[in-house]
């Protein structure tokens, strides 16, 4: 398989997507951040003295899914038409979970620009409670979908690991 971002003599280049059609991209991706019970109380009880942990990492999650090109060396600059993120609490874990949709019309995908906003909203998490759980653990951050484009859509099996 020939990796598009390399060139002949295997140098990092950017990809040229002048030539590909203009066409609707999404995608979706998610992840969580599992912490003590303790820190788990103090996000549900909004208790942190930072403020309110779920709305300021949402909030830090659309704001990073526009700034993913200045932040991923080879990605291309997206006129994002609509990211959304939304941060809930699990106590299963206990922790948070975190999933990111992006929209773009445009010649390139936006996987990169849903995978920042759910990484950073979970670093978010990470810097607004690390006064009570330092050893909070961020967990599988991946791709679950992606609607689009020249090699079509693609959707995580749910039997697949990783």
């Amino acid at each position: 398989m020939k990796l598009s971002h390399l060139d002949a003599a295997g140098r990092a280049r950017m990809v040229d997507v002048g030539d590909k059609a203009i066409t609707v991209r999404t995608a979706t991706a998610e992840g969580a951040i599992r912490m003590s019970a303790d820190a788990y109380r103090s996000v549900a009880e909004q208790a942190v003295v930072k403020g309110d942990v779920l709305e300021v990492s949402e909030v830090a999650g659309t704001m990073a899914a526009k700034r993913t090109a200045e932040l991923i060396p080879l990605c291309h600059p997206v006129g994002l038409d609509h990211v959304e993120v939304e941060v809930t609490l699990d106590e299963t874990l206990p922790g948070v979970r975190v999933r990111a949709a992006a929209k773009a019309v445009g010649r390139t995908g936006v996987e990169m620009e849903a995978l920042t906003a759910v990484s950073v909203a979970l670093l978010t998490v990470y810097d607004m409670v690390k006064a009570v759980d330092r050893g909070m653990e961020i967990l599988s951050v991946r791709l679950l979908e992606k609607i689009g484009g020249t090699r079509g859509d693609w959707r995580r099996n749910a039997t697949r690991d990783g």
